[in-house]
């Protein structure tokens, strides 16, 4: 594979608060298959995670833990770092940001910000919240909660440096609307666009003093540096980057970063705030910033007094390292929330893994070793009716899969990989090998049938090793070969004839029987609802609510109410309302348009794609000038936060809700 220069990608570095659960790994999982692809086309990848290490939330659980905030950070690190090693992730430096060099750096960084007059000291007093390390005013609330985590704000004032935002902010617009590609999904862009930066930029809180557990601002020590700009700093710093001028080769070759890979929660500090930092200190902007959707359970947020905390140690446990890997990658939407549950791995393992994958390889080299005593040998007895079409789908799949992996879209580019396995089943049902092998004189096209089976099997295993990397080195070891590089996937008889495979074949994946995963979760679940009722109990005890009865209705009451699946199919918000968002419903052949007060809670985007519960025939109605005709229903906790009521499987628009 011919070289082609370097690509530099990061994940959000974690930050060490504690132990990370399912949906906080999948980022590092995602940017893995999209290192391991790289490097496959022949790009000198250097891929940097690592954790985010400062702030008044650690310091706080330290004194909580009894123990020093550097010996908190260090166990925490270390089940982070552990946790990707446990996931096969492939990272070239995973960054601390209590790592000196990273610590000396931000200093440089915010005296020169302070010497070429970015910074100025100043007070403030606004609206903090102490999980998300921001101020906020209280025209940016939503419902009084802080904007990004709902949770609860309390008045602060402290002396402080800010950042002059303003002064970048044209610059910073323009950069945006000349690189339609700089920040993705587009949706993220629109967003950053409208609600941030065109309304005007307030300059940044840079400083704290109100604790003491960050890096010391090196002129004046009563101040550390604001957690967001010694995290975000990480990716220059951990590549050799010198804020006086003494850059590494390195980071020359390096920035600027091909790719920041985050959640989407935390967009506008990327896609804001780093950018004007690096337009301070005259460093190029990334090329792209994607923002990738959360990865959720059925109940919503994940908690341990709930019970429904997914962590990755105990599925890969159960479900095995690839399962996981699969499952995260395949299942998770371009731009809209996925959803995780241990069934719902389950299921996907039995259906594409066990049965299409796994029952495929094991079926193809148990013939070969029934018929032909394990050797794979092309006669060259074709059938034009079937062999062409075949070929020439599974060469095909090689550039369909990289058109996905440039738009990011990972999970469609897994659906194009297993359409190989699945041809290949199809194949085998189209020449029918039990039947070939019954006639003596058709020995030479149960042979080639054999060997076109290894050699669509080898080209999808080398397509899928950067996203199971183990279970493609299992497949190549069993038809006894190496994976291919990527350059020679459009090429079909690669596979050395008279290759004997191996006569015991591995099964890669068991199906599970759906009662030992109810058994296994439910033994997790336990253990953590006993868990979070001890030391958690303080931190999440508003987990039920209860709301005024009102009174008992008949059942011929309820039966009036007509509820079904709606899918909606475009949403846009309501001119001049602050609250209301319009959708277009689709409710078996009908399209209803439905007007919700749910614009604070749910972007229009966020909205398009999303199965929901419809009240059919509430009487029409007309609000802000719109109108609307029927019902979306939304579940409501205490701090006034909505989420949509979705089915828990796949249903078709259209079904009854009884």
């Amino acid at each position: 594979m011919q070289e082609k220069g370097a690509y530099y990608l990061t994940t959000a570095i974690a930050y060490t608060s504690g132990k990370p659960h399912i949906g906080n790994n999948y980022e590092v999982v995602l940017a893995d298959s999209i290192a391991r692809f790289k490097r496959k086309e022949g790009y000198q990848v250097f891929f940097q995670t690592g954790t985010d290490e400062h702030g008044q939330k650690i310091e706080l659980k330290a004194q909580e833990a009894g123990v020093s905030p550097k010996e908190f950070v260090d166990g925490v690190a270390g089940t982070i770092k552990g946790l990707c090693d446990l996931l096969n992730v492939s990272y070239d430096k995973f960054i601390r940001t209590t790592d000196e060099d990273h610590e000396r750096q931000v200093q440089k960084i915010f005296k020169r910000f302070y010497d070429q007059g970015d910074i100025y000291k100043g007070s403030y007093e606004g609206l903090y919240c102490t999980p998300c390390e921001s101020f906020w005013t209280e025209s940016q609330l939503v419902d009084g909660k802080c904007p990004d985590c709902g949770r609860e704000v309390k008045p602060a004032r402290e002396e402080a440096y800010f950042f002059r935002m303003s002064k970048y902010a044209d610059r910073l617009i323009q950069h945006i609307n000349e690189h339609p590609e700089f920040i993705q999904p587009p949706s993220r862009k629109n967003e950053m666009m409208n609600n941030f930066l065109l309304p005007g930029l307030q300059d940044l809180c840079v400083s704290r003093t109100s604790f003491k557990w960050g890096i010391p601002v090196e002129f004046d020590e009563r101040h550390v540096v604001y957690v967001w700009l010694d995290a975000l700093s990480n990716y220059i710093t951990g590549i050799g980057y010198d804020a006086e001028g003494e850059s590494s080769e390195q980071y020359r070759r390096l920035w600027p970063a091909d790719l920041h890979l985050i959640g989407k929660d935390i967009l506008r500090f990327h896609t804001i705030y780093w950018p004007i930092f690096l337009m301070a200190l005259g460093e190029p902007l990334p090329k792209q910033i994607f923002g990738h959707p959360w990865l959720v359970t059925n109940c919503g947020k994940m908690s341990k007094s709930k019970g429904n905390v997914i962590y990755a140690d105990d599925l890969v446990d159960f479900f095995g390292v690839d399962a996981v890997r699969y499952y995260v990658l395949h299942e998770m939407p371009y731009d809209n929330d996925g959803n995780v549950t241990w069934e719902l791995i389950a299921e996907r393992l039995n259906s594409d893994l066990a049965n299409t994958l796994g029952n495929l390889v094991n079926r193809t080299v148990s013939m070969s070793n029934k018929y032909f005593g394990g050797v794979m040998e092309d006669k060259g007895a074709a059938d034009e009716t079937v062999d062409p079409g075949f070929k020439e789908f599974i060469t095909g799949v090689y550039g369909r899969v990289t058109e996905k992996m440039e738009s990011l879209r990972v999970g469609d580019a897994l659906t194009e990989i297993f359409g190989i396995f699945k041809r290949c089943n199809k194949y085998i049902d189209e020449t029918e090998p039990w039947v070939l092998a019954k006639d003596p004189e058709k020995r030479d096209r149960l042979a080639t049938v054999l060997y076109n089976l290894a050699e669509g099997i080898v080209i999808g295993a080398s397509l899928l090793e950067p996203f199971m990397p183990r279970t493609a080195e299992k497949i190549a070891a069993q038809l006894n070969t190496g994976l291919r590089e990527f350059d020679q996937l459009g090429n079909f008889g690669l596979y050395v004839s008279g290759t004997r495979v191996t006569d015991q074949p591995e099964i890669l994946f068991a199906r599970l029987d759906m009662k030992d995963v109810e058994k296994k979760e439910a033994e997790l679940e336990q253990a953590m609802t006993q868990q979070g009722s001890g030391e958690n109990a303080g931190e999440e005890a508003a987990e039920v609510i209860d709301i005024e009865a009102k009174g008992e209705i008949s059942y011929d009451d309820f039966a009036k109410m007509q509820f079904q699946v709606g899918e909606i199919i475009r949403c846009e918000a309501v001119p001049k309302s602050k609250k209301l968002l319009c959708s277009q419903v689709r409710i078996g052949s009908q399209v209803k348009q439905i007007v919700s007060g749910i614009k604070a809670h749910y972007t229009p985007e966020e909205m398009v794609g999303k199965k929901v519960m419809v009240l059919v025939n509430l009487k029409p109605a007309t609000l802000a000038g719109v109108l609307s005709e029927g019902m979306l229903l939304c579940a409501e906790d205490a701090q006034g936060n909505l989420a949509l009521m979705t089915p828990e499987k796949e249903m078709p628009a259209g079904a009854e809700i009884c």
